[in-house]
């Protein structure tokens, strides 16, 4: 089973909460923005720790209330993608991959080389991060990410900032990336239709009013 989670967290005066067992490589989670998603990826990634519950990626138990398991941020091999790239602006394209090579607590599930191919990186790896727009910094930022050898990837509406045609070309490249990696997907949106693009596979986090009533949410194909 690729994703195995079931995790509640009181933060402030709301309470979220997901439970969610999928076999699917991809899964989406779909809500609008304050309704909890970002928060629940920290929870999956170890920066944010639940109040209860367990979480299993590709059947790995990450975190286990009741078993007391709570492996550290870096022994989570988690490829974190963001809504901004986080690149380091002194190093050239080619040395910010390198530096996730660098960092692959295993071997990556592919070379450098067929990475550079399936992001489309080739004419870039000499250039700076200032130089390259918002598509580009987002494919160099995949493909760090993926030279660390993860096991699996969170992405946070990692195209939220890109007009309809890059996203649409970061999308196809996404779903390439897994058809050759098979690597698990936990993938964040408040754009159903871009989520649509990847998986059929979505589970929708309502947003919490100021009630203070929990919001959970349960997968279930959409």
């Amino acid at each position: 089973m690729s994703f195995d989670i079931s995790v509640r967290r009181r933060l402030g005066e709301r309470s979220i909460g997901l439970d969610l067992q999928s076999g699917s490589g991809i899964v989406a989670l779909f809500g609008p923005s304050g309704a909890g998603k970002t928060s629940i990826l920290n929870m999956v990634a170890g920066l944010l720790q639940p109040d209860w519950g367990r979480i299993a990626v590709a059947g790995v138990r990450l975190f286990d209330s009741e078993a007391r398991i709570d492996l550290p941020v870096a022994r989570r091999r988690c490829g974190y993608i963001f809504q901004d790239d986080r690149l380091f602006p002194h190093m050239s394209v080619e040395a910010n991959l390198l530096y996730g090579r660098k960092r692959a607590g295993s071997a990556p599930a592919i070379d450098f080389t067929a990475m550079v191919d399936l992001l489309g990186l080739g004419a870039l790896l000499e250039r700076r991060p200032a130089t390259l727009s918002g598509g580009e910094a987002q494919r160099v930022a995949i493909g760090r990410a993926l030279l660390s050898g993860p096991a699996f990837f969170l992405m946070d509406e990692p195209l939220a900032s890109l007009d309809g045609a890059r996203r649409d070309d970061i999308l196809d490249r996404i779903a390439h990336m897994h058809a050759l990696t098979a690597i698990p997907i936990l993938y964040v949106s408040h754009d159903r239709d871009e989520l649509l693009r990847l998986t059929r596979e979505i589970v929708t986090i309502p947003y919490q009013g100021s009630s203070g009533s929990p919001t959970f949410a349960s997968a279930r194909l959409q």
